[in-house]
C-alpha cells in the first residue's frame, strides 16, 4: 500500500510516526531493507529525506532514485559512512537473524548524529506461541529458518543503554488502519491482505525507539 496517505495521519502507524518525526532533509540510513518495500514507503512519505541502506543481500535496483547502498555484513563489517553522519537509523527485522549483536548495534550508535534516533522492531514474544503458517507466511516465530532466537525489547535495551543511548519508547507495532479491517478480512478467504491484517490485529512485531544523547 502507498504510504502517501500516512502524511495526514502517521500517529495510526508506529514505523510511519517514527519517519515522520526524522528533520526535514535528514539522512535515514535503514539496514537490512531487503527487497526495498520499506524504503519506498519511507520516501513516499518523507520525499526530502535522503535514503542509504546496508544490507548483506538487498536488492538496490528496486530502491528509490538516490539511495546510497552498501553490501555489509553486519555480524562483521563496520557500516562505511562517518561518524555522527545520520539523522535516524531503521532496522526492521534484523536483529533475530543475529548471533552476535554487538558489532551492529555499536555501529548504529556510531553513525547516529548527537540528538538522533534509531528504530528497532523485532518479532515480539507472543510470536513463539502462535500457530504455524510455515509454507505461507511467517506467523510463528520458528515458521522462519533463518531466525536464530527472539530478543526482546528489554533485553535489546541494555547493550543500547551501555553504548550510551537511551530508549525513549518501546511497545508493539501496530497500523491501526489495518488491525481494524482484520474483522473483515477474517470472513473472506486467504489472502496477503488478510494477513497482513491479522498480524496488525495480533500485534506480531514489537519496537523500540533508542536516542543518542545531544
Amino acid at each position: 500500500m502507498n504510504w502517501l496517505w500516512l502524511r495526514r495521519c502517521p500517529w495510526i502507524d508506529t514505523r510511519a510516526r517514527f519517519v515522520a518525526g526524522v528533520p526535514r532533509d535528514g539522512r535515514l540510513l535503514d539496514l537490512g531493507s531487503s527487497d526495498g518495500e520499506t524504503l519506498r514507503h519511507f520516501a513516499e512519505l518523507r520525499p526530502d529525506l535522503r535514503l542509504a541502506s546496508a544490507d548483506i543481500a538487498g536488492q538496490p535496483e528496486t530502491y528509490p532514485p538516490g539511495c546510497e547502498f552498501h553490501r555489509v555484513d553486519f555480524e562483521r563489517d563496520p557500516l562505511p559512512w562517518p561518524d555522527r553522519s545520520m539523522d535516524a537509523v531503521t532496522c526492521l527485522h534484523v536483529i533475530e537473524h543475529l548471533r552476535d549483536l554487538t558489532p551492529l548495534l555499536r555501529e548504529i550508535a556510531r553513525v547516529l548524529k548527537p540528538g538522533a534516533r534509531a528504530y528497532f522492531e523485532t518479532p515480539h514474544p507472543k510470536t513463539l506461541h502462535l500457530p504455524s503458517a510455515a509454507g505461507r507466511f511467517t506467523l510463528n516465530f520458528h515458521d522462519d529458518p533463518t531466525h536464530v532466537r527472539l530478543v526482546t525489547t528489554e533485553e535489546l535495551s541494555v547493550p543500547l543503554q551501555k553504548l550510551g543511548l537511551s530508549c525513549e519508547a518501546a511497545g508493539t507495532s501496530r497500523n491501526w488502519f489495518f488491525a481494524a479491517t482484520h474483522p473483515v478480512f477474517s470472513l473472506l478467504p486467504g489472502s496477503r491482505k488478510k494477513f497482513t491484517a491479522r498480524v496488525h490485529w495480533l500485534g506480531w512485531s514489537a519496537y523500540l525507539v533508542a536516542r543518542r544523547p545531544a
